[in-house]
């Protein structure tokens, strides 16, 4: 990697296609090793300018709304998957015509949109008919497992909405369900994913028999350097051989893990109690994850509160007390015009970011190989105004 961050303007996030790469280049080791399939999950990373790219390497996207099925659709053109726990009448029309998996989150929607779906079925595809694709139904499971602590980030917490128990399918008629769906996980590694497969079999086993496929959903962390890719693929052997199922991974983090960073500006220099440095940055705005889950974006160039001699708080534009990024320590005073890069950007700010107080959105910028760097996408005050 060899960016120029001077060069772009501020707030920035940047996306570098070397760096991409080098995910995806995992990822495809393991689908070359397993003949599963990977998709990317778009709920994750959506900056759909890198679509061509991430195709060439993967299988499809998935998607979480009828919007995001549209642009894997549209934008990348190969297996489009979607799950949603609940679907609306208005919709399901255009996505059973788009996508080639269709989870349902409950047999009740499975029974309220089961003949839609078996006459999509059923069907020979047709571009001049409204069934354009051969579409494939799964139930997604609710193992009653997980190692997530956290529960805003946890699918089988206690009353949890997102899938079946096991106890719901006894006697249930699945015919015309060909895959199970389960997504138990959230930045874990590969030794969670085999625990969790000993409850999924234990529980769901003797309906694994009958399916097509099985969907190991998203929370892989396959690209982060200590990620034990091995196990993974023994993994994915044990269940495909044992069932004779076609077996998808639905990563989203995985694919632009440590890919993109937010370029931002010292817009003030301020002291009560500590320094205090105000950025044309803003967590809540541009990097919500920061205040939701939380956790600490790293910069490059600084360190912990104490690290280096100078500490400051670093707080965005925005009205909100608590619209605060973090404490970092530098080598050297900040001054105002300083420009601070933040890292691992790309994932879950492009897609969550908003412009609460009128703040502007960044701009998007890809860093390129050949082309070096391209600003993708400018914002201003018309895409804040007609959102309203």
């Amino acid at each position: 990697m060899n960016i120029d961050f001077t060069k772009v303007p501020t707030p920035s996030y940047v996306v570098d296609e070397q760096l991409l790469k080098n995910n995806l280049e995992i990822l495809k080791s393991v689908i070359d090793r397993t003949d599963c399939k990977i998709l990317l999950a778009q709920k994750a990373f959506s900056m759909y300018s890198t679509y061509s790219l991430i195709g060439s390497y993967l299988n499809g996207t998935t998607a979480s709304s009828l919007f995001e099925a549209k642009l894997g659709y549209e934008e990348m053109g190969k297996e489009v998957h979607i799950f949603a726990p609940a679907y609306r009448e208005n919709e399901i029309d255009e996505i059973l015509g788009i996508c080639d998996h269709i989870v349902f989150n409950s047999l009740e929607q499975w029974e309220k949109y089961k003949k839609k779906a078996k006459d999509y079925q059923n069907a020979i595809p047709s571009s001049d008919s409204k069934f354009k694709k051969k579409l494939s139904c799964g139930l997604r499971i609710n193992p009653e497992y997980s190692e997530i602590e956290t529960d805003l980030y946890n699918p089988c917490f206690a009353f949890s909405r997102f899938g079946i128990t096991v106890d719901k399918l006894a006697n249930a008629d699945l015919t015309g369900i060909e895959g199970l769906h389960f997504h138990t996980m959230c930045e874990q590694d590969s030794d969670v994913l085999e625990r969790t497969l000993d409850v999924v079999e234990k529980k769901f086993g003797f309906y694994l028999k009958q399916m097509k496929w099985i969907n190991f959903g998203g929370g892989h962390h396959i690209t982060r350097t200590d990620y034990d890719v091995e196990k993974l693929v023994q993994c994915i052997n044990r269940i495909k051989n044992k069932y004779q199922v076609e077996v998808y991974l639905e990563p989203g983090e995985a694919i632009a893990l440590n890919t993109g960073f937010l370029v931002s500006t010292v817009l003030e220099l301020m002291e009560n109690g500590m320094k205090l440095a105000i950025m044309d940055t803003s967590a809540a705005c541009h990097m919500p994850d920061v205040i939701e889950m939380p956790y600490r974006p790293n910069i490059i160039g600084s360190g912990k509160a104490g690290e280096f001699p100078y500490t400051y708080r670093l707080g965005g534009p925005t009205c909100l007390a608590g619209d605060v990024i973090g404490d970092y320590s530098f080598p050297k005073p900040l001054k105002v015009g300083d420009r601070l890069v933040f890292c691992d950007m790309a994932i879950y700010s492009m897609v969550k970011n908003n412009t609460f107080n009128g703040i502007n959105l960044p701009t998007i910028v890809y860093h390129r190989e050949r082309e070096g760097l391209q600003i993708i996408r400018e914002f201003g005050y018309e895409d804040f105004k007609s959102r309203l």
